[in-house]
């Protein structure tokens, strides 16, 4: 990867589930060595994560996993075993950045926090996103996708007025939410290094990060005093504003009108000019009180059409609506394809196998898929001889003495 955005800079990550490995993945899309260390031991929860690979179970087989590791390499190493984390040290020294997402205190165990690798390279930056950060009441508490989007209040969000909060999808997990500050900070820290010759920390929280989703409700709060409350898919401030099912098994169109312009153009499309004037449409006011109404009025008509043919009605005439995909349709969707956001890379174990792109482009610098999703360890020999320099007789002795599982 000469010449990206990224060559030359070598990432060590000390990182499990979906965070660690999402954020590492902007920067080996664009070029950076990164190098994910591994146990067999203890293998990561997204490896025994469904769905796999023909619905065989197998460490290298999930997809979860699989979609968000391509372009890196992974090494088996068990840092328990005082060997191993010479390795580890080794490893450390030879990289410009470590990152990790456990529980505070778990790197410290190992001799491998802050404080510790700065011995090992005095201009090191370390980047941590543990759920709640370092400090506070809750820092010792355990924290994946789930806990962490309820504790940060977005279920509260989703659902309707009459019944229970619903769980989100894995989308709206910290662990989407928290890689994208992450990424900022470490090319910010990154170019202080540059500038300076110093290394620094960047600890995140990934329950802070994931505050500004739900930032308007906080401000609400602390202006009005006022608690959101589920809405559905309703819209405080626009009308008709669904989820309309359509001709078809389970096939639907969203449709949002924000203005009374919009609203006009609504009444044209459906060939009902007369709700313009309708006494029970006639302002917004009283079509939000009439809401149910114009749902109800809107859905027969939108049974009649397919989800595409409602969309492209809609918006030739400016008013906003979208198609609800489902996941094959996203995955076949002609915009995506023809920016290239899935690689399909040849895996080890699964054969061909799509792999997450990137979603934005540098026109100099393009970020490239070449290397797929990594076997557990699959590249520990690479690593050690390669790049850490370990000759071949002390890395078979290692090998021998059960570091490298």
């Amino acid at each position: 990867m000469e010449g990206n955005a990224f060559s030359g800079l070598t990432i060590a990550g000390f990182s499990t589930a979906v965070v660690g490995p999402l954020t590492m993945k902007f920067f080996a899309d664009y070029g950076a060595t990164v190098i994910r260390v591994e146990t067999a031991k203890r293998p990561c929860v997204s490896r025994t994560s469904p769905p796999y690979k023909d619905g065989k179970p197998g460490l290298n087989r999930s997809g979860y996993f699989n979609h968000f590791s391509a372009n890196m390499y992974d090494i088996a190493l068990d840092l328990k075993h005082p060997l191993g984390l010479e390795v580890a040290k080794k490893l450390i020294s030879k990289s410009d950045v470590v990152m990790e997402n456990f529980r505070p205190g778990v790197m410290e165990k190992w001799g491998l926090g802050y404080e510790d690798i700065k011995k090992i390279k005095q201009d090191i930056i370390m980047l941590r996103q543990s759920g709640f950060g370092t400090g506070g009441a809750y820092e010792d508490l355990g924290a994946f996708g789930m806990i962490l989007a309820a504790i940060t209040g977005i279920p509260n969000f989703i659902g309707w007025p009459d019944r229970e909060p619903l769980p989100v999808g894995v989308g709206a997990y910290t662990d989407c939410i928290s890689p994208r500050y992450a990424a900022i900070a470490l090319i910010a820290a990154l170019d202080h290094r540059d500038k300076t010759g110093r290394g620094q920390l960047i600890e995140l929280s990934q329950f802070e990060t994931a505050i500004s989703f739900i930032l308007p409700a906080i401000l609400d709060f602390v202006a009005n005093g006022r608690e959101p409350v589920r809405l559905g898919n309703t819209c405080h401030y626009a009308v008709p504003h669904g989820v309309y099912p359509c001709r078809g098994e389970d096939t639907w169109c969203t449709i949002a009108v924000f203005n009374v312009e919009q609203w006009a153009q609504l009444c044209k499309v459906v060939g009902k000019s007369e709700w313009i004037e309708d006494p029970r449409f006639s302002t917004f006011k009283k079509r939000k009180q009439n809401e149910e109404t114009i749902d109800s009025l809107l859905s027969k008509w939108t049974r009649g059409f397919t989800p595409e043919e409602v969309m492209n009605r809609m918006q030739a005439e400016g008013v906003p609506a979208g198609v609800v995909k489902n996941a094959a349709e996203v995955y076949g969707d002609p915009q995506l394809r023809e920016r290239n956001l899935f690689w399909s890379l040849p895996h080890s174990e699964v054969g061909s196998f799509t792999h997450l792109g990137t979603s934005f482009e540098l026109s100099r610098t393009p970020g490239q898929p070449y290397m797929a999703s990594p076997g557990l360890g699959e590249h520990t020999e690479y690593v050690c001889t390669e790049i850490l320099g370990i000759s071949d007789e002390e890395f078979v002795e290692l090998l021998q003495g059960g570091v490298f599982e």
